[in-house]
């Protein structure tokens, strides 16, 4: 009796994180209309490094660990979406052509950040949506920082908390 007790539990178990698994899928908000390419990734050691260069400002960066750098080209159809999503690090999103427009994941207003070719984004990471809300297509490069050899990017629940879509 014991024993099947065990089964049928184990058995419930399994259907109950089945049922959680699927639930969790579809409440993700994947890609749509978009064309990934990695066009590089490597690791760099440890660094810290600060310049200051005449009339530009001052920029600053530090890894206390080894970290990947990742560079990513996406290609958008009109009304492509990358889906809500969160990098583990900042990224540096360039677009290279056309027009993108992102939403803050955490942003209560829902305000549009509207980029054009030649100009760039810098995602903190905490979770955004890249959209081509133009009815031409639409491109960008951009440079994820990410643990050694591990995701760059997590799904997250959709529609965002703030954001109808």
């Amino acid at each position: 009796m014991s024993r099947k007790r065990t089964l049928i539990g184990t058995a419930a178990a399994a259907a109950t994180l089945l049922v959680v698994s699927v639930v969790a899928a579809t409440m993700a908000s994947p890609a749509s209309g978009i064309t990934p390419t990695v066009l590089s990734r490597g690791t760099f050691d440890a660094f810290k490094v600060a310049t200051y260069p005449a009339g530009a400002g001052m920029f600053k960066a530090e890894a206390k660990d080894p970290i990947d750098l990742v560079v990513r080209k996406h290609e958008y159809a009109p009304g492509a979406s990358t889906g809500w999503h969160a990098h583990p690090n900042p990224v540096f999103i360039t677009v290279i052509s056309g027009t993108l427009t992102f939403y803050k994941y955490d942003d209560p207003t829902c305000t549009p950040i509207v980029v054009t070719a030649g100009h760039g984004y810098v995602d903190d990471g905490r979770g955004h949506i890249g959209r081509n809300e133009s009815t031409e297509p639409a491109s960008d490069i951009s440079v994820i920082l990410a643990p050694v050899g591990g995701a760059f990017r997590t799904e997250l629940p959709a529609p965002g908390p703030y954001c109808t879509f």
